[in-house]
């Protein structure tokens, strides 16, 4: 199998994936509904979030749509670099995780550029897809579906602290998606590998 079809593959196996479970959980649950799946470690967490990876926020409604197509200038530049990489034969890993950042920019662009045309809301009832009065916002203003969510620690700072003494401590606090996973497994597999991926790049 060459570079070229694992990237693709991988490409549209992550947005596939993303998709469905965001349409899952959009469908079937309401914003701030909670499963738990292993105990109080692991919970799918329904939120929406108007801005960036993890929750974050960043200019209002003229930032979401600078954010949505600094995504889109974005993707282009990385696919063109892909492409690059897989045209020099590249390290397979390198080229993989190159991959993984693309998919997971674009599943949460198409959250952003579509869900708002395609969805109801999701505040007291699930939503409804294609309803009959349009969707909840416009193209490029839909909310980026987030929903898994691991506090691994649950506690107070100590009242000794000088840092939020006697306050809550979660670890780790956001919220994200699949896409966002994607997004970050793939920079820090970069990171990681850096010397084996880049070791006979100039």
């Amino acid at each position: 199998m060459s570079n070229r079809t694992k990237a693709l593959l991988l490409i549209f196996s992550i947005l596939l994936v993303d998709q469905v479970v965001k349409i899952i959980i959009k469908t079937n649950m309401v914003i701030g509904e909670e499963i738990p799946v292993l105990g109080n470690w692991f919970r799918i967490h329904f939120l929406e979030n108007n801005g960036m990876a993890f929750g974050m926020e960043w200019g209002g409604k003229t930032g979401k749509v600078a954010l949505s197509i600094f995504r889109m200038v974005a993707i282009a530049g990385i696919a063109w670099y892909l492409n690059s990489l897989i045209k020099k034969n590249a390290n397979t890993g390198l080229i993989l995780a190159v991959s993984a950042i693309i998919a997971g920019a674009a599943g949460n662009l198409i959250d952003s550029a579509f869900y708002g045309m395609i969805f109801s809301e999701s505040w007291h009832t699930t939503a409804v897809m294609f309803p009959e009065g349009g969707g909840y916002s416009s193209f490029l203003h839909g909310r980026v579906v987030d929903m898994l969510y691991f506090p691994l620690i649950d506690s107070h700072w100590p009242d000794w602290s000088p840092i939020r003494p006697g306050q809550p401590f979660i670890f780790f606090r956001p919220v994200f998606n699949l896409a966002d996973s994607s997004i970050t497994t793939g920079v820090l597999a970069i990171l990681v590998f850096q010397k084996k991926f880049l070791g006979d790049q100039k």
